[in-house]
């Protein structure tokens, strides 16, 4: 991390990431794309459907790999790169035909490094494989959740999820969330932790760097009136002088299960994670 001298209020208690490790190059451009943005507005009406998004640097995407295209292929890892879509860095690799690919860098990876995609791969950093394959007690990132479908889950900075055991055609894994749920061993994940783990100390500083990032303000409804917010109104500062905080839209908030009692893969999951 890197700690800032005090010298403005923003930049007392802001803290930053260290990219000193990176390497200093430009971004390939046959792994750009351009992607529109809509800043929480529907396409087609013009709406908002999420609040508080808006403006924001401009940023190309990099397109990563999250599934495993070439199998049983060595690849060199030939430089680590930031990148602004997610907290992660991420690496550039090179196969022996010199085709590239960006995948997501676990931690402690180093340009020279050597990756494989493989359904039984050595056990190092990197290495994506078979979830059945993998032992017991290691740590893995960027898993599938349908085998064939690509990594959709633990792909954040610092995450990892753990394996715990084998069971018959599943793998229990613990999740970052302290969640325990079984995945299909036909499903690959990657091997290690995912890079850049200081970034759950990062501190933004000051209200521009979330302007830069396309966060717009958000005001707090004890603040409104009671026709925009249920919280609101009051002569002065008031308490919600409600049971339970609710949504602007009068349902109820903070502490209430989301989660769809339907939902397919509520069979999975064998613990829930542990409410803090």
């Amino acid at each position: 991390m890197k700690i800032y001298k005090p010298t403005s209020p923003a930049r007392r208690g802001m803290t930053g990431i260290d990219f000193s490790k990176l390497s200093k190059k430009r971004p390939e451009k046959r792994l750009l794309k351009y992607i529109k943005r809509h800043h929480g507005r529907s396409a087609s009406s013009g709406e908002i459907t999420v609040r508080h998004k808006g403006g924001g640097v401009k940023q190309m995407y990099r397109m990563i790999e999250f599934s495993q295209t070439r199998m049983d292929a060595p690849a060199k890892v030939t430089a680590l790169e930031y990148d602004p879509n997610r907290t992660a860095f991420i690496a550039l690799i090179e196969y022996l035909d010199k085709q590239i690919q960006y995948i997501i860098a676990p931690q402690d990876l180093k340009i020279g490094d050597e990756v494989v995609f493989s359904e039984l791969a050595p056990l190092r950093a990197g290495n994506r494989m078979k979830l059945k394959n993998v032992p017991v007690g290691t740590a893995v990132y960027n898993i599938e959740f349908l085998p064939g479908k690509g990594g959709k889950i633990v792909r954040s900075a610092g995450s990892s999820a753990q394996v715990l055991a084998h069971d018959g055609e599943y793998a229990n894994l613990k999740m970052p969330s302290t969640e325990v749920r079984k995945f299909l061993g036909e499903c690959f994940a990657t091997i290690g932790m995912v890079s850049n783990p200081e970034n759950r100390f990062y501190r933004v500083g000051k209200a521009g760097k979330n302007r830069h990032k396309g966060i717009r303000p958000a005001v707090r409804g004890s603040a409104m009136n009671p026709v925009d917010h249920p919280h609101g109104g009051g002569e002065g500062r008031q308490p919600i002088g409600l049971r339970h905080p609710k949504t602007p839209w009068g349902l109820p908030a903070l502490g209430v299960k989301t989660r769809n009692r339907k939902k397919w893969s509520n069979k999975l999951i064998i613990s829930r994670r542990k409410k803090k």
